[in-house]
């Protein structure tokens, strides 16, 4: 799957993610396939980059699938609008075409790591490549240990997909939810991924952590793992 094509989709579904009442406009687009095509296998937290045919004046720019990866009928990703492109995709139509090129990196592959108790972190949209690495393990739950996520957000508000994350319970998956800012009516961690990572103080063995998210988010959460005995190899990233 190193070989990426080009092709396009049509925003087939738009669902706002954050509170209404949040600044932040995050929301969870999903793309069919044109009539009479179909769209590429990837694995779990590959990217593609888009482009809006009808904006080309607007820099192309990537983003993690976010969708199921046994469901090639779809493709999922969940989007801020903090540059040009991505705020024109946050407020794309359905119906509209989008120009993709993908899949690509070398995403998250678990195959090779089949036994092992498994680690996601992600905070604020880096949870989107994370949630195709989910789906992958409920489809092959039997085949690993332990599986916990670290998801982290700025406020309550900011929260995404949170009946989803709660849900992931019932497939023997610990959540644990950080709030950068939490408030009276918020019960569980404040701070960021790595300072719930440190409380908790999982164990190193036979553990591999995924992590996506901006830079200096990998490199903290990085760094505690270290701290905590993990090696860089236990460590993947999904670029």
């Amino acid at each position: 799957m190193s070989q990426s094509s080009t092709f396009f989709m049509r925003l087939q579904q738009t669902e706002r993610l954050t509170d209404p009442l949040c600044d932040d406009v995050v929301v969870k687009l999903a793309f069919a396939p044109l009539p009479h095509q179909s769209l590429p296998a990837f694995i779990p937290g590959q990217f593609v980059r888009l482009q809006l045919p009808k904006q080309p004046e607007l820099q192309s720019s990537y983003f993690a699938i976010a969708s199921n990866p046994h469901d090639t009928h779809t493709y999922e990703f969940v989007i801020k609008g903090v540059h040009p492109l991505s705020s024109a995709l946050v407020d794309l139509p359905v119906g509209e075409q989008v120009e993709v090129e993908g899949p690509m990196g070398k995403g998250f592959d678990l195959s090779e790591h089949q036994g092992k108790h498994i680690i996601l972190m992600g905070a604020g949209t880096g949870i989107a490549p994370l949630r195709s690495v989910w789906f992958d393990i409920i489809k092959h739950r039997q085949s690993f240990g332990h599986v916990s996520i670290y998801a982290g957000f700025l406020t309550a508000m900011h929260h995404l997909l949170t009946d989803e994350l709660a849900s992931l319970s019932e497939h023997d998956i610990q959540v644990s939810i950080s709030l950068t800012s939490g408030d009276h009516d918020w019960q569980g961690s404040v701070g960021y991924v790595q300072h719930a990572l440190a409380d908790k103080r999982p164990s190193p063995e036979n553990t591999v952590v995924c992590i996506a998210g901006m830079s200096v988010m990998v490199d903290a959460c990085t760094e505690t793992l270290l701290d905590l005995g993990f090696n860089e190899q236990q460590i993947l990233l999904n670029f």
